[in-house]
């Protein structure tokens, strides 16, 4: 598996932790999204996308994300299961839509999005540099090699012609004319 392009977006308020978002496509055939480049105290790492996990009022049944206290629709109370908790008394918030298996993918994932997000730093100081995030065709991927994906080299395919074209009067039964399709279908 290998790494064919990582996009970067830098986040314009530097103040918060969060510094920029990124994507990832492995094999020119899958694409991961909502990668986040965080600084930490030790430099900045790559956090995997994750949703904010959710748990059921046991009245109305709304979802909750797992921290509230109580209910957003209702307002009851909200009891939390001790199973849902970690070792230090509380409930996991968030859960990784997709995440790596072993500590090499991950060192890989985060060496290839920290070097493209280290050359789009430099690329931002540049005078009339715009970001390349959501742009369609191409874009910078690790080694600065140009690729889009296969799917970004393909020509617009042509309009299929109809196989086993039929003529009207091949479609109405023998002995109706063609205003008479439908009539007589709602009438009681």
């Amino acid at each position: 598996m290998e790494i064919t392009e990582v996009r970067v977006k830098l986040v314009e308020d530097t103040d918060d932790r969060l510094q920029a978002f990124c994507s990832i496509t492995f094999d020119n055939s899958f694409v991961v999204r909502d990668l986040k480049i965080i600084e930490g105290t030790n430099g900045p790492f790559v956090a995997m996308p994750s949703r904010k996990m959710t748990a059921h009022c046991s009245r109305c049944h709304c979802k909750n994300h797992t921290r509230a206290a109580y209910c957003n629709q209702c307002g009851n109370k909200i009891r939390h299961r001790a199973s849902d908790e970690n070792q230090d008394g509380r409930s996991k918030l968030y859960a990784d839509i997709a995440h790596p298996i072993n500590s090499q993918c991950r060192e890989m994932i985060q060496t290839s999005v920290l070097v493209e997000y280290e050359a789009e730093l430099a690329r931002s100081r540049e005078p009339g540099n715009s970001s390349r995030y959501d742009e369609g065709g191409e874009a910078i991927s690790p080694g600065n090699s140009k690729s889009g994906g296969p799917h970004l080299h393909k020509k617009p395919s042509q309009r299929p012609e109809q196989i086993g074209s039929i003529d009207s009067e091949q479609s109405m039964p023998a002995g109706q004319p063609a205003e008479k399709f439908g009539s007589g279908i709602f009438d009681n």
